[in-house]
C-alpha cells in the first residue's frame, strides 16, 4: 500500500498574482504524485521570495502532528530558512528538501541564510535540485558529499510553433523584475542599440522590488515595456509574438521560461549561469538552440543582441536548432517519476 505524502509548500503557491517557476514546478509534480497517492499539502504564509519570516509556530505544530516516518517533501524556500524546526523533526520523519534556488543566491536575501540553508539540508534524508548545475552548486556551498544531491529537471508542455518575423526584432523577457533577473543589465544593452529596429517586452512581476522596477524604468525608453503579470492566454499570445526570448538573470537553477520558449521553435539568449545551458541543451545535430553570455555583462548581452539583429545567417541557425530542440524536451510526468524514485513513496 503506498504510503501518504506530507508536502510543506510556500503559502501564495496559487496565487494568480503571484506567479512563478517555483510554485509552477510545486504544484505540476504534486498533482502527478496524487494521481498514485494520498498527498496532504502543508501550507506555511511567511515573506517571500525572501524567506525570512516565515510562519515557524505553524509549521512546527504541524510537522508535530504527523505519525512517526511520514514522508514530508519540503519546499526549500520555506524549509532552508527554518533549520531549527527541520532539525528537531529530522530523526522522527523521513524528511526531503526540494530546493529551488540557493538561498544565497537571491539578490538582497539575509546574510544569515546560507548558513541556514546548510543546515537544513544536512539534516534531511535527501535534497532535490532543478537541475545539474545547481545540484553540483549545493553540493560545494554546504559540504554535502559529490553527487548526493538528487535532481528532477521541471517539464514543460507542448506548444505551437511561434512564426516568428524575418528581421528577429520582438523581443521578450519572461521573469519578475527583480535584481536577480537582472532586467536592468537587459535595458543598459538595448540602450546601446538605437541605430537597430526592435522592441521588446518584459513580462513579469513589477511589484516584488518597486525600487529596482522604477530603476528599470528610468533605464527602459519608449521601446522596452513593462507589461507586469501575464498568465494563460495572455502569456500564450506574448510568446507567440516572440522573436527571441532574452533571460539576463545573475543566477538561475533552471529557467523554466527557456522551455517554454524552445516548446515554442523560439531561440533563447540567456546567461552562463547554473542550470541555464542545461535547460538551453542543443538540438539533435549538436547545435545550441540559441547563446550564452557572462552574467551581468552589459557588454556581451549587447553584443549578442546586435549579432542577432543584424545576421539573418545566425537568426536561421537558432531558429532551425529551436525548432529541432522541442523533439527532446521532457514532460512533467519525467519529473514526477524523478521525484517520486527520491521520495520512496
Amino acid at each position: 500500500m503506498t504510503r501518504p505524502l506530507h508536502v510543506v509548500l510556500p503559502g501564495d503557491i496559487d496565487d494568480p498574482a503571484a506567479p512563478s517557476g517555483g510554485n509552477t514546478y510545486d504544484r505540476r509534480v504534486l498533482t502527478g504524485l496524487a494521481a498514485t497517492r494520498e498527498v496532504h499539502e502543508i501550507a506555511v504564509a511567511g515573506r517571500w521570495p525572501y524567506p525570512s519570516a516565515p510562519d515557524t509556530a505553524h509549521l512546527t505544530t504541524r510537522l508535530q502532528e504527523l505519525p512517526d516516518r511520514s514522508t514530508v517533501l519540503l519546499d526549500g524556500l520555506v524549509a532552508c530558512a527554518v533549520p531549527e524546526v527541520v532539525e528537531a523533526e529530522a530523526g522522527r520523519l523521513d524528511l526531503v528538501v526540494l530546493v529551488h534556488l540557493p538561498l544565497g543566491d537571491e539578490t538582497g536575501a539575509p546574510p544569515e541564510l546560507p548558513a541556514r540553508e546548510g543546515r537544513t539540508l544536512h539534516a534531511a534524508r535527501a535534497v532535490v535540485a532543478t537541475s545539474t548545475g545547481a545540484a553540483r552548486r549545493l553540493e560545494f556551498l554546504h559540504g554535502l558529499p559529490a553527487g548526493s544531491v538528487h535532481v528532477a529537471p521541471p517539464g514543460v508542455d507542448p506548444a505551437p510553433l511561434a512564426p516568428g518575423t524575418p528581421a528577429g526584432g520582438r523581443l521578450l523577457c519572461v521573469a519578475a523584475v527583480t535584481p536577480r533577473k537582472a532586467q536592468d543589465v537587459l535595458a543598459e544593452a538595448l540602450r546601446t542599440l538605437d541605430d537597430l529596429e526592435w522592441e521588446c517586452v518584459c513580462v513579469g512581476a513589477l511589484d516584488r522590488d518597486p525600487e529596482f522596477t522604477a530603476r528599470v524604468r528610468a533605464r527602459a525608453g519608449d521601446r522596452i515595456h513593462l507589461a507586469g503579470t501575464r498568465t494563460g492566454a495572455a502569456l500564450d499570445s506574448s510568446y507567440a509574438a516572440a522573436d527571441l526570448l532574452v533571460l539576463p538573470s545573475l543566477a538561475e537553477t533552471y529557467g523554466m521560461v527557456v522551455t517554454e520558449a524552445l516548446a515554442r521553435g523560439i531561440p533563447v539568449l540567456g546567461t552562463r549561469v547554473q542550470g541555464v545551458p542545461e535547460a538551453l541543451g542543443e538540438a539533435p545535430d549538436g547545435t545550441m538552440p540559441g547563446g550564452l553570455v557572462p552574467p551581468g555583462d552589459v557588454q556581451s548581452l549587447a553584443t549578442a543582441l546586435r549579432q542577432w539583429l543584424t545576421d539573418p545567417g545566425l537568426r536561421r541557425s537558432w531558429r532551425a536548432a529551436a525548432r529541432a530542440r522541442r523533439t527532446g524536451l521532457r514532460g512533467w510526468d519525467e519529473t514526477t517519476r524523478r521525484l517520486s524514485e527520491v521520495l520512496h513513496v
